[in-house]
């Protein structure tokens, strides 16, 4: 690996620009909405019945904008009902963009927020210490556990937060997804660092399996148009490919025949399909539903 290739995370700003343009140029929001009308209805079906106030539990609620979206489906269920969420998110950045979101957006009445800078192991050691540990009737981790070091004990603890009808909502990419085969050719040759990990649905599904913990799971199609990462010194093209390789500046900075392998790959139809002139990334995405 050159040396001088370094973890996006290393450089703040430039992630969140890359995330930016990953958001721009793919259907996740899309795909995350259609199950959300879709499917999520459903999954909700009985988390509130004969209660009188409804308690969720966001882990890396982001900006806000999936979680309001949720919210608008309890309050549809439940109508008049008052929800109790909790926020755990680390970046300070996004709580205050959540909080601007919240500020402007209307039919919020029945809602009480509360926020904690903090990440998931943040929140589950200050849980423990208390000892009087909180139930919840819907937790949800939109897009978050490649960021936890230990996966099977995060899942086991928020788990046994589970009140009775409760469920966990996890979102991760799918084993079908072009990340997943991305990962497995690549994962070595990228910088490593402690801040992510290479997991997918199959991975997830495991270790509920061995946890015992019951889910389903749900595959629904997203694709990323990566076409600019195939014009030599695109912008957006350049903040694609560090958000593909976790890389920063991997455009410039990674050695020549690695660049010219994964652009290879990128291209074939195990990562990608092409349409209308455009390269779209196969970005799959799994909804796991866990049951108390």
């Amino acid at each position: 690996m050159a040396s001088s290739m370094k973890s996006l995370f290393s450089d703040h700003s430039r992630y969140v620009e890359s995330f930016r343009r990953f958001l721009n140029n793919s259907t996740e929001h899309q795909c995350m909405q259609q199950f959300m009308d879709e499917k999520l209805p459903g999954i909700l079906a009985r988390i509130g019945d004969t209660k009188s106030e409804i308690k969720i539990l966001s882990i890396g609620g982001g900006a806000g904008e999936i979680d309001l979206h949720i919210l608008s489906k309890v309050q549809a269920q439940y109508p008049g009902v008052s929800i109790n969420t909790e926020v755990v998110e680390p970046s300070a950045e996004q709580i205050t963009k959540y909080k601007e979101l919240v500020a402007k957006t209307s039919n919020l009445e029945n809602i009480k927020f509360t926020w904690h800078k903090e990440t998931s192991s943040e929140y589950q050691n200050r849980m423990m210490e208390k000892k009087e540990l909180q139930k919840w009737d819907f937790i949800h981790m939109i897009q978050m556990l490649y960021y936890v070091k230990d996966i099977p004990a995060t899942l086991k603890f928020f788990h046994s937060l589970l009140a009775t009808r409760a469920k966990i909502l996890i979102t991760l990419v799918s084993e079908t997804s072009g990340w997943d085969k991305l990962w497995k050719k690549y994962g070595s040759h990228l910088p490593q660092d402690d801040l992510c990990q290479y997991v997918t649905s199959s991975d997830l599904m495991q270790m509920l399996d061995k946890l015992r913990i019951k889910y389903e799971c749900y595959d629904l199609l997203s694709t990323m148009d990566i076409s600019d990462c195939f014009i030599d010194g695109n912008e957006n093209g350049d903040l694609l490919w560090d958000f593909l390789t976790e890389t920063c500046n991997f455009s410039t900075t990674a050695p020549p025949d690695l660049k010219a392998e994964i652009m290879k790959d990128l291209q074939d139809p195990e990562f990608s399909v092409k349409k209308e002139g455009k390269v779209l990334f196969n970005n799959s995405l799994s909804f796991i539903v866990v049951e108390a």
